[in-house]
């Protein structure tokens, strides 16, 4: 039986594998065979895993930034149609509040016209019942006065008496007055009147007579036969214009600018 040498292992490295080989042997022991992942190629494949992981987490946090982008969009857009909103809502209301201030200022000016409009016809109605009172006393006066006239005419002496027309009937007695100059004015007054009639009548006021008394029967204060008489009528309207304007003149110059006396 030989005795065995020592020997000398050499490692020898094949695609990959470790194998052992006696130095001096004619054969050679594989121990192990395994991938370690050195190399040209293991680092290839390190890399691409790598870039791999790399574009996954750049791809994932794009993806994130999108989906926060696309979100803050969504609440800038609600946003703004909230503010759209908000401002209809504001304009709609301040519309209906101006309306509003607007009707109830036109039914405050309305009531202040209807009352005002109120007052001026109880203003109104107050003078014409003043005017009223105050034209039916001066009509019982005059006729006091014009009865009391009546009464001592009648009882002085017959030298008071007239006759002849109307108009000479005027002109006697304005000059037992002392008013004789004033019968140019005495005539074209009635002349315009009543043409100097005695039955002379205004078909719409019912002024009757020469001097067109309203209503007629006041002559008769100065005589039962004011219908027919023209010495009783014209002392009444001489009473009449010396109580209301004074004289024959201030009557007609009344006449002349107003239309009537």
């Amino acid at each position: 039986m030989l005795k065995s040498k020592p020997s000398k292992l050499t490692t020898i490295a094949v695609g990959g594998a470790f194998a052992l080989a006696a130095a001096g042997g004619a054969s050679a022991v594989t121990l192990s065979s395994y991938s370690t992942g050195s190399g040209a190629s293991g680092a290839t494949g390190l890399a691409a895993q790598t870039t791999s992981k790399t574009q996954q987490t750049t791809t994932t946090q794009a993806m994130a930034a999108a989906e926060k982008a696309a979100a803050a969009q969504a609440a800038e857009v609600k946003a703004a149609q909230q503010a759209k909103a908000a401002a209809q809502k504001a304009a709609k209301e301040h519309a209906a509040h101006v309306a509003h201030e607007k009707l109830v200022a036109a039914q405050k000016a309305a009531a202040r016209a209807a009352a005002a409009q109120k007052a001026a016809a109880a203003k109104a109605a107050a003078r014409k019942a003043a005017a009223q009172k105050a034209a039916e006393q001066q009509a019982s006066e005059q006729k006091a006065t014009t009865t009391s006239a009546s009464s001592s005419s009648s009882s002085s002496s017959g030298s008071s008496s007239v006759s002849g027309s109307p108009q000479q009937i005027a002109q006697q007695l304005l000059n037992q007055d002392g008013e004789g100059g004033d019968f140019s004015c005495l005539d074209q007054l009635w002349q315009k009147e009543s043409g100097w009639s005695t039955s002379a009548e205004n078909a719409s006021s019912g002024a009757y007579g020469i001097p067109q008394a309203l209503p007629g029967s006041k002559m008769a204060a100065d005589g039962p036969d004011w219908q027919t008489n023209a010495e009783t009528q014209i002392k009444w309207g001489l009473g009449y214009i010396k109580d209301t304007y004074g004289t024959p003149c201030d009557a007609w110059s009344h006449e002349e600018s107003a239309g009537w006396y």
